[in-house]
């Protein structure tokens, strides 16, 4: 396994990386520890060092990179590393060519670091409050395009660094799909079922949602399938008659909680195969309540998605089939004569979908690590 540890100076990398070496048994290398032994060399390269590392400022990127690379060449590198300081920059981060299976960024305020960094045991000679603060501003600066470039790969892992060391390593072998018990590290697994269920009104992003999960690897039940392929069947357009038409004709028959029981059978199928399913597109409180009454050993989150009206109109203007169902009266209908009402209001998650896909999938991965590590 190939580890890749950022944050600000004072963040807990050096203690959390140590323990992930010790608990993972892959070496830990800090850039940082290099440069500073470089540092102490009476050669041309430390005192370049030396004089950069005092006032705070980053080695050049040519440097840096052909300084980590001859290390990580040597034999003990070889079966995975945990690396805490590299890369600072886009172009480190770009030019660095050694299939990095995580980054995990461990984040703290400003003020927690200087607190920390003032009062911590070890000093250094580069921990002057001006050197911090340089520092601080130049990760805000460098590092953060690197943050984001390793979240658009998917390899990115957020823990909050203000718990106690415990917390944070536990939260960062979490996010490795990993577990420390009886100090020995255990692959992760969920012990019950769990029902994740989307909800939201028109064009606010379920369908989005459940494809985020879906590349999760986790199967979806779509409710709002049900009522399409009726109408589809019946031959009749997708107007907001026609929906309601259908719906109630399938709630008189079967009750509120109509799509959920007609989705019984399959989710029990795919809940024995899986210990994490998706419904997309439940509306109703009954539904809700059915799937609590069906399935009484499983955990059932309602994770509700947000978006302001004006921009969920627009989304459904954009559409290639039933562009034109939208408006306040869908949405009062939605609210009111299918129940959604108090599926939103009681809902475990909300998510606002105003900006961008990336956004989106950034805000559900929360989620979903969430849900799925509780």
């Amino acid at each position: 396994m190939k580890l890749v540890l950022i944050g600000i100076q004072g963040s807990g990398k050096s203690t959390q990386g140590n323990l992930l070496s010790k608990h993972l048994k892959i070496p830990y290398l800090s850039t940082g520890h290099i440069f500073r032994n470089i540092a102490k060399e009476k050669s041309p390269l430390g005192k370049q060092v030396k004089l950069l590392m005092s006032s705070g400022l980053l080695i050049p990127d040519k440097l840096t990179i052909e300084i980590v690379n001859s290390y990580l060449s040597r034999p003990e590198y070889k079966k995975g590393y945990i690396l805490d300081g590299f890369p600072r920059t886009l172009q480190q981060a770009k030019k660095f060519k050694n299939n990095v299976d995580k980054v995990i960024h461990i984040e703290i305020p400003d003020k927690e670091a200087l607190w920390r960094l003032a009062y911590r045991n070890e000093q250094r000679d580069d921990d002057t409050i001006e050197a911090i603060k340089k520092r601080i501003e130049l990760f805000k600066t460098h590092t953060t395009p690197v943050l984001d470039y390793y979240e658009k790969k998917g390899q990115l892992a957020t823990v909050d660094g203000t718990m106690s060391i415990d917390e944070v390593h536990q939260s960062i072998l979490k996010s490795l799909g990993k577990q420390l018990i009886e100090n020995r590290v255990l692959r992760w697994k969920q012990k019950n079922n769990t029902i994740v269920a989307i909800v939201g009104m028109p064009g606010s992003g379920k369908t989005e949602a459940a494809q985020y999960f879906e590349g999760k690897g986790l199967p979806i039940v779509s409710f709002s399938d049900i009522v399409n392929k009726e109408i589809e069947k019946l031959k009749k357009p997708h107007t907001l008659a026609v929906h309601h038409e259908v719906r109630q004709g399938l709630r008189e028959k079967y009750g509120f909680e109509a799509m959920a029981k007609l989705s019984k059978k399959q989710i029990e199928t795919k809940l024995k195969k899986n210990n994490m399913i998706v419904i997309e597109g439940m509306r109703s409180w009954e539904e809700y309540q059915y799937l609590k009454k069906e399935f009484p050993k499983a955990r059932i989150f309602i994770l509700a998605i947000y978006a302001d009206k004006a921009v969920r109109y627009e989304r459904i203007k954009k559409r290639k089939s039933r562009s034109g169902l939208y408006g306040e009266e869908r949405d009062l209908d939605e609210l009111l004569n299918t129940h959604m009402g108090p599926t939103i209001a009681n809902a475990d998650y909300l998510v606002k979908n105003n900006f961008t896909k990336e956004e989106l999938k950034t805000k559900l991965e929360e989620v979903y690590r969430s849900i799925y590590f509780s």
